[in-house]
């Protein structure tokens, strides 16, 4: 289940959780004066922020932290805002108050297609790799595999950030949560069993980024994969 942030100290925004949850999202309700400048809730794929409460310069830092981390963002603006949500700003899309339900959920649809190549029966396809976020499941070439669930969680991220390197410490902090004290080995031990998992009949898809990290591809070449 993809996890929709509202950020908002308003009823009319925060009331469009109900909505959310009926279209098969997790949707908590976070208080501005709990978001950090620097910090993206781990568990965050798509976040709704309230520009009412926002001052333009953390609005400015937070929409560049989003985008860096994959978040999709989308914001509220109220009558008078609209300046605020400039060409250059780095947000997904936008809606006016009052919000309309239908308009929001088919403005999320489209969000996460354009970043993540999630479609609208909420599959990510990455080659002959495809992820079913609804149900959990993962299968190469339409053979079904088993997964623990923090391999998936791992692999999802990293299907829905295709062709970005993320360093061990970001995977920790993106999958496992900022609060996890484990080493960088927990990401290489989860990367290996991943790969035996889903590389398979010749394919391969997890690409090491020497003193870097790792990114997955929709078809990595096999010169370019550490063992």
């Amino acid at each position: 289940m993809r996890t929709v942030f509202l950020v908002t100290r308003h009823a009319d925004v925060a009331g469009l959780g109900p909505v959310l949850e009926r279209a098969g999202f997790s949707a908590p309700v976070m208080a501005p004066d709990r978001l950090a400048n620097d910090e993206v809730n781990p568990n965050a794929d798509v976040v709704i922020l309230d520009l009412r409460d926002i001052p333009p310069a953390a609005f400015t830092i937070l929409s560049g932290t989003y985008a860096e981390h994959g978040v999709v963002l989308l914001v509220v603006v109220a009558e008078g805002q609209l300046e605020r949500v400039a060409a250059d700003l780095a947000v997904d899309d936008f809606l006016s108050l009052p919000v309309n339900a239908p308009e929001l959920l088919k403005r999320i649809e489209r969000a996460l297609w354009r970043r993540h190549g999630v479609d609208s029966e909420n599959f990510v396809h990455c080659g002959a790799l495809t992820l079913d976020l609804s149900n959990y499941r993962v299968t190469v070439g339409g053979e079904p595999l088993v997964m623990t669930f923090k391999e998936y969680e791992l692999l999802r991220f990293l299907a829905m950030n295709a062709g970005r390197v993320f360093t061990r410490e970001q995977l920790l902090n993106r999958v496992w949560g900022y609060d996890y004290f484990g080493g960088a080995r927990t990401v290489d031990v989860h990367i290996r069993r991943i790969r035996s998992k889903i590389e398979i009949h010749g394919h391969s898809f997890i690409e090491t980024v020497r003193n870097v990290g790792y990114r997955l591809v929709a078809e990595a070449r096999k010169d370019d994969v550490e063992a």
